[in-house]
């Protein structure tokens, strides 16, 4: 199933909605470094964005190491950034 890909103004609207997440990968996806206090706290934080990716059916691709947690969000079906991606992003940091 295709996903339709965000349009130039939809990023601008995401990015400034949520400027902690940067544009990555030639504007095909968006990401965003968390740090935490220890490894717990990432892991915690880590868990709760699984549980938030169940529910949305959208999974980040991530990668963690001690108490840093980056995250890129991506839709493949979209080959680029959807309002999942949006969506996704918004309830991420509604968890910090």
């Amino acid at each position: 199933m295709s996903v339709p890909q965000l349009t130039d103004a939809e990023c601008d609207t995401l990015l400034t909605a949520h400027p902690e997440w940067s544009i990555a990968r030639e504007g095909k996806a968006i990401e965003r470094t968390f740090k935490f206090e220890n490894f717990s706290e990432a892991w915690g934080f880590m868990n709760r964005v699984a549980l938030l990716a169940e529910s949305h059916d959208h999974h980040p691709e991530w990668f963690n190491v001690y108490n840093r947690v980056e995250i890129t969000l991506t839709t493949h079906d979209a080959d680029g950034l959807s309002e999942r991606d949006t969506v996704m992003a918004a309830a991420i940091d509604a968890l910090i």
